[in-house]
């Protein structure tokens, strides 16, 4: 047998092996969902295939979105392609690679990168674009519940969901100006979803018997609040992007708080700091669920992670400039750290792998911080006021002319 004939059997006898070992360690796992989950529809990867070369694949497996090295327990890779484990007792997945660069077919999605965008209209530089904004959390009668909420004796409470909901409107008309088509997932404190936390108790308790925690009372009851404004509300707000909007990107507002201890006699401090993440740093623990190793591998294949990841750094060059905040650095081995300055990490959260298209998550300003909290005890104003000895814009309009000024540097054309 001559040599480049024995080199190719070495290697088939050897990923022949390795899937061997891969089949027998994963064979007798039983099926595990994240709350709220369904059981994911395998067959969505079929339009993948030759999509992305075995390169490509690795690369962001192992630099984006498993850097742990735990996806191997999932995923066997040769350079033909990936078997990916799917449910206990179900065939595993045969995903094809490309050939070589240059050889990969479409990529399926709905959503649209910076150079398929048609040129825009005189005057109006985000014309053609269509941003979904999302401001988090729900606030109003919401607000104690998912524990967004502060106040210091008889000052104006501090209600994150609120103060997402102020900024998402007033960056909707400034975008709007520019000629971007804008999508709000919310525009009130209503829930997206039509769950609530009575309709979620038996699903509360079979949360709680599947993590070992002691079915009482009081943990049903706060567990089916979890359920309900943190993953029913993500899930309902998921499907809402996916498959009715189906914008090209979608932009999460938070802002971020240290520990605060009683809300009702909360910690002010002077740590302040800003970030932004994007989809990635999944860990074993994460991957054992079935529907998130799909929604990684999905993800994965539409390449969501370089528009991401542009937009990102032009966003946190305006909002760090105009914020004057540092970094916020995660000491969190799983986050996947995606620029050297600090400011963008690739972190697992329900919304960065439910929706599909390009999602940056925006955390800005820490709520108890003094001067932060200063600025929301000021209020929404025009022009420039003196707040915590220094003339400044509001907070609200800050943060929202900050994204503006990122987007409109990022979809120059």
């Amino acid at each position: 047998m001559k040599g480049g004939h024995a080199n190719q059997f070495a290697m088939r006898i050897q990923f022949l092996v390795s899937v061997f070992i891969f089949l027998l360690s994963v064979g007798s796992q039983a099926q595990k969902l994240s709350p709220l989950a369904l059981r994911p529809d395998w067959s969505q990867l079929e339009a993948f295939q030759e999509t992305i070369t075995a390169d490509e694949f690795l690369n962001l497996l192992e630099k984006v979105y498993c850097p742990d090295g735990s996806w191997r327990k999932w995923i066997n890779v040769n350079s033909d392609g990936a078997l990916i484990f799917t449910s206990p007792g179900k065939p595993r997945f045969w995903l094809k690679f490309a050939r070589e660069k240059g050889y990969e077919r479409p990529i399926p999605r709905y959503w649209r990168t910076l150079r398929e965008l048609p040129p825009p209209l005189p005057g109006k530089p985000l014309s053609g674009l269509h941003i979904a904004i999302d401001a988090g959390h729900l606030g109003g009668k919401w607000a104690k519940m998912e524990e967004r909420w502060f106040q210091i004796g008889g000052t104006k409470p501090v209600t994150e969901g609120d103060m997402t909901l102020y900024v998402a409107k007033l960056l909707r008309n400034r975008l709007s100006e520019l000629g971007a088509r804008v999508s709000l997932v919310r525009d009130s404190t209503s829930p997206v979803t039509k769950a609530r936390p009575k309709s979620l108790r038996r699903e509360a308790i079979a949360s709680l018997r599947q993590r070992g925690i002691k079915i009482n009372n009081h943990n049903i009851q706060k567990e089916s609040e979890l359920l309900f404004y943190r993953t029913s509300e993500i899930r309902a707000r998921g499907n809402f992007i996916n498959q009715k909007i189906r914008p090209d990107l979608v932009l999460c507002l938070h802002f971020n708080a240290e520990e605060w201890g009683d809300p009702a006699r909360p910690k002010l401090t002077e740590v302040n700091h800003l970030h932004l993440l994007v989809s990635g740093g999944f860990g074993g623990e994460e991957l054992e669920y079935e529907d998130q190793r799909m929604n990684m591998l999905i993800k994965l294949l539409n390449r969501s992670h370089f528009e991401e990841v542009a937009i990102a750094r032009k966003l946190a060059d305006t909002m760090s400039r105009y914020m004057q905040l540092p970094p916020f650095l995660y000491k969190n081995p799983k986050v996947a750290r995606l620029s050297e300055d600090g400011y963008i990490w690739g972190r697992n959260l329900l919304a960065t792998r439910l929706y599909e298209c390009p999602v940056i998550f925006a955390e800005p300003y820490v709520m108890n911080n003094i001067e932060t909290f200063a600025r929301i005890q000021a209020g929404d104003y025009e022009g420039l006021r003196v707040v915590g000895g220094m003339r400044r814009p509001s907070i609200y309009r800050e943060y929202a002319e900050a994204v503006v000024q990122g987007l409109i540097n990022y979809y120059k054309r």
